[in-house]
Parts: C-alpha cells; sequence; structure tokens
C-alpha cells in the first residue's frame, strides 16, 4: 500500500486517482501527525511526502518514522515545489528519503518510479523468504545431524548390550558344561536366547530403515483374515507377557488385502510398546472395526501417557521422549517404521493420549490397499 501525505486536498485526489487508476492501493493523510499516527498502524511499502507542510513538515515525519522500527524498510519519495537547491535535496535524504520530486509532478516520472520501488519491494520480500527458507532449512539439517548423530549413539549401545549378555552366558556355558549342569545349560540357553532374539529385532528395525531411506521396502500384498492374523498375535506376545491381559474387541467380517507380514510387525509394535511403556499395570485393550470400506485397529494402554506437545513426533524418525528413554531401551524408530508401512498401505496413524492415564495408538487402512507403488 501507499501512502500520500500532503496537506492540499487537491493534490492528494489527483495523485490518489492517477495511482488508483495504475492498480495501486493508496491511502491519504493530510498531516505530518496523520501521517505518523497512520504507520504506527499499517505497514506501507511506500509514502509520497510533501515536503512543506504545516506542524511537522515532510523532513520531520520522515525521522521520525526512521526511528519506528517496523518501517525502516518503508521506501519515501519528497515532493517539494519551494526549493530544489542541492543542500535542501541532500537535507531530504540524510532524513530518510530516497529519492525527491519537484512540483509540478511529472506523472510518468513518478509512475515510473512508484513501480521501480515496488519492483524492488517484491524482489527484497523474495530475498527475505528465501533467507528465511535457507535458514530453516540450514536449522532442520542441524537437527537431523544431531538427531542422526544421538541415534547411532544409541543403536551402539542397544547393540552392545544384548551382545555383551550372550557372550556372558556363552561364558557360564562353558562352565556348566565342564560341570555336567545340565538345567543351569538349558537355563542359561534360554536367556541367551532371548538376547538374540532382541539382537535380531534391533538389526531387522535397523534395515528396515535403510530399506525405507533409499525406497526400497518391499511389500507382498495378499489376502487374509486380519481376525485369525490379530488372535495369533496375542497369543504370541502373551506367551512371553503371561502377566498382562490382552482384550480384543470388534470383528473384521471379510478377509482384508494388504501385506500381511508387515501388518503383524505393525500391531506388535504397538502391543510390545503398551506393555513396555506401562510398568505397574497388567492390561491392554486391543480393537478392530471395518467401517466404509476401511479397517481400524487400536491399541490402549494404561500406563505412564504422553505430553500433548510430544504426541505430533512420536511417529517422527529417531524420535524417543526424553522421559521414556532414560528408562526404557529400544532405537526410537519402531514408530517411525510402523507409520511408513501404513502409509504405504493408503492408510494413517495416530495417538490418543493423557499424561499418566495411557495411550491409545491406532492405524487405518483400505479394505483393500493398492495405493502403494515399489
Amino acid at each position: 500500500m501507499i501512502l500520500i501525505v500532503d496537506d492540499t486536498p487537491e493534490n492528494l485526489i489527483s495523485l490518489k486517482k492517477v495511482l488508483e487508476r495504475h492498480n495501486f492501493e493508496v491511502d491519504t493523510a493530510s498531516s505530518g501527525e496523520e501521517a505518523l499516527r497512520k504507520v504506527l498502524k499499517t505497514a506501507y511499502v511506500l509514502i509520497i511526502l510533501d515536503v512543506q507542510m504545516p506542524g511537522m513538515d515532510g523532513f520531520e515525519v520522515a525521522e521520525a518514522i526512521a526511528g519506528y522500527s517496523k518501517a525502516k524498510e518503508t521506501a519515501i519519495i519528497f515532493l517539494s515545489a519551494a526549493n530544489t537547491e542541492l543542500n535542501f535535496i541532500t537535507k531530504g535524504y540524510s532524513s530518510g528519503g530516497l529519492d525527491y520530486i519537484t512540483k509540478p509532478v511529472d506523472i510518468n516520472i513518478l509512475l515510473l518510479k512508484v513501480k521501480t520501488f515496488y519492483r524492488i519491494y517484491e524482489q527484497s520480500r523474495k530475498l527475505i523468504e528465501i533467507q528465511k527458507t535457507l535458514l530453516e532449512e540450514i536449522e532442520t539439517r542441524k537437527r537431523a545431524e544431531r538427531k542422526k548423530d544421538e541415534f547411532i549413539s544409541i543403536a551402539s549401545h542397544e547393540l552392545k548390550t544384548p551382545l555383551t549378555s550372550v557372550k556372558g552366558y556363552v561364558q557360564l556355558l562353558e562352565r556348566s558344561v565342564d560341570k555336567g549342569d545340565i538345567p543351569t545349560v538349558k537355563k542359561h540357553l534360554v536367556k541367551a536366547q532371548l538376547q538374540l532374539d532382541k539382537l535380531n529385532d534391533l538389526i531387522a528395525d535397523l534395515l528396515d530403515i535403510s530399506k525405507i531411506e533409499s525406497g526400497k521396502l518391499k511389500f507382498n500384498k495378499k489376502y487374509f483374515n486380519l481376525n485369525v492374523l490379530l488372535d495369533s498375535i496375542i497369543e504370541i506376545i502373551h506367551q512371553s507377557n503371561p502377566e498382562f491381559k490382552i482384550t480384543k474387541t470388534g470383528h473384521v467380517p471379510e478377509e482384508i488385502f494388504a501385506d500381511e507380514m508387515r501388518i503383524e510387525q505393525v500391531v506388535v509394535n504397538f502391543l510390545t510398546n503398551a506393555i513396555k511403556y506401562a510398568p505397574g499395570t497388567n492390561e491392554v485393550h486391543l480393537t478392530v472395526k471395518a467401517e466404509d470400506a476401511r479397517v481400524t485397529v487400536a491399541v490402549r494402554d494404561f500406563g505412564i501417557g504422553i505430553q500433548p506437545e510430544q504426541q505430533k513426533s512420536v511417529f517422527d524418525k529417531f524420535y524417543r521422549v526424553e522421559e521414556t528413554s532414560i528408562h526404557f531401551q529400544g532405537l526410537g524408530i519402531g514408530l517411525y517404521i510402523s507409520a511408513e508401512i501404513i502409509e504405504r498401505h493408503g492408510g494413517t496413524v495416530g495417538v490418543n493420549s493423557t499424561l499418566g492415564e495411557g495411550s491409545e495408538f491406532y492405524f487405518n487402512i483400505p479394505v483393500i490397499s493398492i495405493t502403494e507403488t515399489d
């Protein structure tokens, strides 16, 4: 918007009409004081300012505007009919003006200058936007690098833990074998197998991350019974966590078309997280329903819950809630992988959580998923 400041009404009207005919948005002020009030409320691209006005003259207005931080970048063109001496023009520039036009105004010259200032303004704005985008990109990359470094540190620790345990159990096995203590040998073998299973799961997650990053995460879609799959998962999870009661409600009346192994991977991730992050509880609810050619599966725990501001980030790569990362092991990539799997099925994932009362993680996919392409 352009602000024209002149104490002569006919000058205001004529200049306003000319500029509006050329599609410029124009505002007017009949005194320096009124101009300052308007500048405080409105951002202007350009101010056309008459020098000789009663009260505050144009130079004083320009100096006052220059002292206002939000208007420092506003261009000012001075208009004067009285004095074209060099020292007078110099004062105009030193007061904050970027150009000087004498009266009577040559409209063609004024229009040329106005268009030039608008073009400079647009270019400046675009440069600022580009600079802002670049700074945001730099900051995003810095955060990603920090997350990556943190992840490498966590991954090293998480991989080393089961390896160290397996090494310890192998040493214990050697001693027990030498003594012929078969019951103890079996006990150590079971514990070593559990640690190897953990190691296998960690490596599988790392491989999935690599496949996602390279676009090589493959899917084998077919028709299968989701109800049977969920019952099987619950049975397996219950065997390793007998103290937990997993209650399933709902039923899908038809087979779905999806990657059975990958859907199992997501449900297992949701259930193991529900148990892992709900210490002191012994109940998990799994709900499944079909509606409008889509299937929803939700897993509800009664554990520690998640802060509202953290809920939007739980599916991000390498994200781990700071409070829980101290107490619970994990790479922080299971939910990210789950989200990628569901999105590649044309679905969505989400979480509802109340701090101290538990969380519900859910996904929603089409009964027939044909959106994913390899």
